[in-house]
């Protein structure tokens, strides 16, 4: 993982106008048409979460081939990778035997590119490094297969820090023509000490006993429906395994653990297998 340090910058997707969903179950979504069988909450792009609602009845829900968990109320999650295709099937199987498809097209994103005159250098992982990483990434692994029955994914997702944007996800260095890894999630720049909030209701899958290599002190937030989030290179974890939080509650504090170049909040997301952007379901940032 690369930890950018770039200064914050007007991005196209913000002028989408992002519509806030109620906290609460009852969701307000538009109206379905006869060409949407589904209705969503916000613009479909790359690196997105949006909260769906599937017709009245459905008993299986399917995103490309792949399950999808949907409640009794027809209320689901859905993302899409960084580099999701441009577009994506949705189907659904109501009790009564009713058939539903629905094509979604993907909006591409303007993802922030740098184009460095130099080479990749390959990374050497000597036997010490690999000695440790090998565990932390199996725990990291097993915490995502925590599933558990937290509802902070119908949310409206708050900033789990307020302060500078100074990593964008999806941000990403191209050396002579090889790309380097892209930017996983947003940093958020601050001071050590400084506290970090629960940025929606979840149940606690990962406080890491020790700083693991990369990823320093390392907490990881279950929100349901597949949906979680990571927090990096705190300074101190303030909750344990199998904790449940509520919004706003206080986690941890900034720091400057693992492979960081400064005290600063490393927050990745995703949804299953795909890593999204938190800036799109915490909004802009206030003050920004």
């Amino acid at each position: 993982m690369r930890i950018g340090r770039c200064l914050f910058a007007s991005l196209p997707f913000l002028a989408m106008g992002l519509v806030q969903v109620a906290a609460q179950p009852s969701l307000a979504l538009p109206a379905a048409t006869p060409t949407t069988v589904f209705r969503f909450d916000r613009p479909i792009t790359q690196g997105a979460a949006v909260l769906g609602k599937a017709p009245a009845g459905t008993i299986e829900l399917r995103f490309d081939g792949a399950p999808v968990a949907v409640d009794a109320d027809g209320r689901f999650l859905i993302a899409f990778d960084r580099d999701a295709p441009p577009s994506a099937i949705l189907t659904a199987r109501t009790a009564d035997g009713r058939a539903f498809a629905q094509s979604l097209s993907v909006a591409p994103r303007a993802w922030r590119i740098e184009r460095v005159n130099a080479p990749l250098r390959p990374t050497k992982n000597s036997e010490t490094f690999m000695a440790l990483r090998a565990p932390e990434r199996a725990q990291i692994a097993a915490a995502r297969t925590v599933a558990s029955n937290a509802q902070g994914w119908r949310q409206t997702f708050i900033w789990p820090r307020t302060g500078r944007i100074s990593g964008l996800f999806g941000s990403q260095r191209i050396y002579q023509g090889a790309p380097g890894a892209y930017h996983g999630g947003v940093d958020i720049a601050g001071a050590t000490g400084e506290p970090v909030i629960a940025p929606a209701d979840g149940v606690v899958i990962l406080a890491a006993d020790h700083p693991f290599t990369l990823e320093g002190n390392l907490l990881m937030i279950d929100h349901g429906h597949g949906l979680n989030s990571a927090f990096l290179h705190l300074s101190r974890i303030d909750v344990k395994a199998g904790d449940v939080v509520r919004q706003g509650q206080r986690i941890g504090a900034i720091g400057a653990t693992g492979r960081a170049t400064g005290p600063h909040l490393h927050w990745g997301m995703k949804w299953n297998d795909a890593r999204i952007d938190p800036l799109l379901l915490a909004g802009v940032m206030p003050g920004g």
